[in-house]
């Protein structure tokens, strides 16, 4: 573990002994003393992680020593210590950016102690904040978050590099489950608003009475129930994105509302009167076809083209080739890591099965599907009939796989005959068709 450098500057050196050696008591501070502002500016190099400053110097005032360093590096905490008891002095050096102004007492170097701990202690999370950061980042750089190789794809990544240049809002259109909040956070984590929050709000998910509020805040007593203020996602949004998730059900009431604080980039907190500014990028999802919604007059045209900005369709799953093996691989993985199930493969025909099916769900029923067939499978091999459809459709189930029609009617009539216990004249009757047909296609093994 690295030492935490502390610089004290003191022009008594008894007193600045005393406190080098009661804050030296933490084998965790490296504490160097220094009498003169120019001793300590010549070693800034060293890189200090906090400076304690007098305020009367021989060579340098404390505020003008202040200045210097924050000149060197802005982010340094500095202390100051002074035997000047005006509180106006104080208040001042507190402006300019003193993280802390002690009087010099006989209580001066437990304060000191408790004013190290209390900044180191914020200088952690700081670091534990930009880390985590740090991680959203790579967690949501686009090949790491996004995985595939599609041509599809392809063009995806390249509408999301130009969306990370600018702050234009953004709309991402796509089926549900191909990933949209995905794209949206990573389109955040890799712009120049990834310090700022992020805020995901799904408007199917929220009742209508409590859209206004969830969005643009209120004040105490605005409504029954509303027993102290509230910030509304905007505001909790504010300098980094809002992704509003299913913006095509936002009844028509709410839309005006959320045309005017896009339009003037303020809100009013409901049953305030203060302008609240705005600094958000907005990007909008749905799975809607949002011109359509326009044209049957559910969706305001004059919203529809403030919130369009650059438009983003996410294809389907089916129409992005092998990257269903390449999802199914990395989703086993991870399955099979996080359950330590050790390594398990697909057979040829599991693959194949994949390749086959119609995925209605996208991404998200693939997830399902592996999950289910990881747990399924014997000695680490995942065959193809581990392999589960999960559509609840049983429309889009029968016609998931590419067939010839001569071979779907070879299921229909199985499933009658299954249902019939094989009795093929209540199948033919079932079905419309004459009983020699069917046992024509029995004698030639299409109905085996």
């Amino acid at each position: 573990m690295d030492l935490y450098k502390i610089f004290i500057v003191e022009d008594d050196e008894w007193y600045g002994e005393i406190l080098q050696y009661h804050l030296s008591l933490n084998p965790d501070y490296e504490v160097t003393l220094f009498k003169t502002g120019k001793e300590c500016l010549s070693n800034m190099s060293l890189q200090p992680d906090l400076v304690t400053l007098d305020f009367s110097l021989p060579d340098l005032t404390g505020d003008k020593l202040f200045k210097k360093i924050r000149d060197i590096n802005p982010q340094l905490p500095v202390i100051m210590i002074s035997s000047q008891e005006d509180i106006s002095v104080a208040v001042n050096l507190l402006k300019l950016g003193v993280s802390d102004y002690l009087i010099k007492d006989e209580a001066t170097k437990d304060l000191l102690w408790n004013s190290v701990v209390r900044i180191r202690e914020t200088q952690t999370l700081k670091k534990e904040v930009a880390n985590l950061r740090e991680e959203l980042g790579q967690k949501y750089s686009f090949d790491k978050s996004i995985i595939g190789q599609s041509d599809a794809l392809k063009k995806v990544f390249r509408m999301m590099e130009k969306a990370i240049k600018t702050n234009i809002n953004i709309s991402v259109s796509g089926e549900t489950g191909t990933g949209k909040e995905l794209v949206a956070k990573a389109i955040h984590y890799n712009s120049n608003r990834r310090k700022k929050k992020f805020i995901a709000v799904n408007m199917a998910a929220i009742p209508l009475e409590l859209i206004e509020s969830d969005l643009f805040g209120h004040e105490k007593g605005a409504f029954t129930g509303a027993i102290s203020r509230k910030i509304g996602k905007f505001e909790e949004a504010n300098g980094g994105t809002l992704f509003l998730d299913e913006i095509a059900e936002l009844d028509l009431s709410i839309q005006s509302k959320l045309l005017r604080v896009l339009q003037e980039r303020e809100l009013v907190r409901v049953g305030g009167t203060e302008n609240i500014k705005l600094d958000v990028r907005l990007i909008v999802a749905t799975h809607k076809d949002l011109a359509e919604e326009v044209r049957k007059e559910t969706f305001r045209e004059d919203l529809y083209f403030r919130i369009m900005g650059l438009p983003i369709s996410l294809p389907p799953l089916r129409e992005r080739g092998g990257d269903v093996l390449i999802l199914a691989k990395h989703f086993l993985d991870d399955f099979a890591k996080e359950n330590a199930l050790g390594s398990i493969h697909f057979t040829k025909e599991a693959k194949d099965k994949l390749l086959q099916y119609y995925f209605p769900g996208n991404v998200r029923e693939l997830k399902a599907m592996i999950d289910l067939a990881a747990v399924m499978c014997e000695n680490n091999e995942i065959d193809a009939d581990d392999i589960t459809y999960t559509s609840t459709k049983r429309e889009e189930v029968f016609m998931a796989e590419q067939k010839t029609l001569r071979q779907y009617t070879c299921d229909i009539i199985k499933y009658y005959l299954n249902k019939n216990d094989n009795d093929v004249i209540a199948t033919s009757k079932v079905l419309d068709i004459g009983k020699s047909t069917i046992y024509k296609m029995m004698q030639a093994g299409e109905l085996e």
